[in-house]
């Protein structure tokens, strides 16, 4: 039976990084699920990579055709950003494990839907005052940095991912992101362990 490793954290907590770093490790025989977004892809995103980037009207076309397993709708300074997951039939949980990246409302919907003995929850956590400066960082990088959208992330995450709604989604294995090789290191051993 397939499993999917579901990898989540607060903004600028790696897991990104991390994410690409895993599913290039060929040993572990993961497949990506790709999420789906209607924001604009930042400078460095591919669609379909880290991705589909969609407009309004493939997710409701989505949406009718009972596709969506899980949507959350963000107000953002330039308006609404929707982030969902869909039944596109890119999963084979019979024969193959998987790595996707989200959020814990997502990640809580996902074990909703595939059961609960097919979700294994990877969460990384960074300590805010270097979330914070890896996420000024990465701004500074765009296009068009914006700084509002960041503060507002980051304030929201810190309410996402709360020690109380840690507890009811039933995380309780963490990854500190304090050495990248390191995690992605204890990361890799983690899901070789549970992809049995």
């Amino acid at each position: 039976m397939g499993k999917i490793f579901y990898m989540m954290g607060k903004s600028s907590s790696g897991k990104d990084t991390i994410f690409e770093k895993i599913i290039q490790k060929k040993e572990l025989e993961l497949h990506q699920i790709v999420l789906y977004t209607t924001r604009p892809a930042r400078a460095n995103e591919t669609d379909g990579v880290q991705y589909h980037f969609v407009d309004e009207a493939r997710l409701l076309e989505l949406q009718k055709a009972g596709k969506v397993i899980e949507l959350r709708a963000y107000q953002v300074v330039g308006g609404v950003w929707k982030y969902f997951t869909v039944d596109d039939e890119q999963t084979d949980l019979k024969n193959k494990n998987y790595l996707a990246i989200g959020t814990l409302v997502s990640y809580e919907k996902l074990r909703d839907y595939y059961g609960e003995e097919k979700l294994v929850a990877i969460y990384i956590e960074v300590e805010n005052g270097e979330r914070l400066a890896r996420a000024l960082e990465r701004e500074r990088r765009q296009n068009q940095p914006n700084y509002d959208e960041l503060c507002r992330r980051f304030l929201a995450d810190n309410a996402d991912f709360s020690e109380e709604n840690l507890t009811r989604a039933g995380i309780k294995k963490r990854f500190q992101n304090k050495e990248l090789q390191k995690c992605v290191e204890e990361i890799a051993v983690f899901i070789s362990e549970n992809s049995r």
